[in-house]
């Protein structure tokens, strides 16, 4: 009896903790000041990141409100969209297109080591909406700030939507030399399903993009599960090829290599390679006092 009761206790507040955080994800709505922080980043990236681009901040909105508002949560198509993307004009910066999938951490931290890389989170609608949630209700005229559906309870989704017509427009205007960055410690690092593998990749154009350059990347610590010879990234090289598309594929990446060790220096690999680097610059060194 003396074992049961604390076992009993903390089984109830467990299931109490579980009902209270489903609850809340149930409830999770429209994102507070959304309205505010929308038009504020679309000034940020007119005044900031692209001052040469010239843009009515509140026609976007306006046009935004007309795609989503008095409309079901699971009623907003592509379509809905078109005349916000019409609207909204965007440069091509040839050879710096990055796509990633299941590697958003590394990603980041990439674009800040390799700054010349352009995401679709850099374009304007993607820094726009970046993280944000919004849907609306057929029987009211505002967003609905208490509940909104996940993504994959409809097909139709008014966030989902707007991505797919990002990713689209974003594929669409690759050109030159692009970047795809996946996670070779997981299985399916290329998958079909995701916005990669089932909206970008069929709008590549391969008479626009000059080599498709795939980087693998796995934790230090492993697993290592996919490479550039096995798993779905050879599925991918062969849609490439089917395509006509030139591609590279690493798996050892020496940029992302010194990325990951930053964070993690006291790897083992890290050490190795740190050494590695050391002989090679005082090998160097020797042969250019000898010269």
């Amino acid at each position: 009896m003396t074992t049961w009761k604390p076992v009993q206790n903390l089984t109830i507040w467990l299931m109490m903790l579980l009902l209270c955080s489903n609850q809340l994800r149930a409830q999770l709505g429209t994102t507070p000041n959304i309205r505010h922080i929308v038009v504020g980043r679309c000034y940020s990236y007119i005044t900031l990141v692209s001052p040469s681009l010239r843009f009515d901040c509140e026609e976007m909105w306006r046009r935004f409100e007309e795609a989503v508002l008095r409309q079901s949560s699971c009623n907003v198509t592509v379509e809905n969209y078109q005349q916000m993307f019409y609207s909204i004009p965007q440069s091509r910066p040839c050879d710096r297109f990055l796509f990633w999938s299941k590697t958003r951490s590394l990603m980041q931290s990439y674009k800040a080591a390799v700054r010349d890389s352009w995401t679709l989170e850099d374009t304007l609608v993607g820094f726009l909406f970046n993280d944000l949630i919004w849907c609306g209700a057929e029987e009211q005229a505002g967003f609905d700030f208490s509940s909104c559906p996940a993504w994959s309870a409809c097909r139709n989704h008014a966030v989902y939507s707007l991505w797919l017509q990002a990713s689209q427009s974003f594929a669409e205007m690759a050109c030159g030399n692009i970047t795809v960055l996946l996670n070779g410690s997981i299985a399916n690092a290329f998958d079909r399903k995701s916005m990669l593998g089932s909206v970008e990749l069929d709008h590549l154009n391969p008479q626009r993009v000059n080599y498709v350059n795939i980087k693998v990347v796995a934790d230090l610590q492993g697993p290592f599960i996919e490479s550039c010879s096995q798993g779905s990234i050879v599925d991918l090289i062969h849609i490439l090829q089917s395509r006509g598309f030139r591609w590279t594929c690493s798996d050892n990446d020496q940029t992302l290599m010194i990325l990951q060790c930053l964070r993690d220096p006291k790897q083992s690999v890290c050490q190795t390679y740190a050494n590695s680097l050391s002989h090679r610059q005082s090998h160097i060194q020797l042969n250019h006092t000898q010269v």
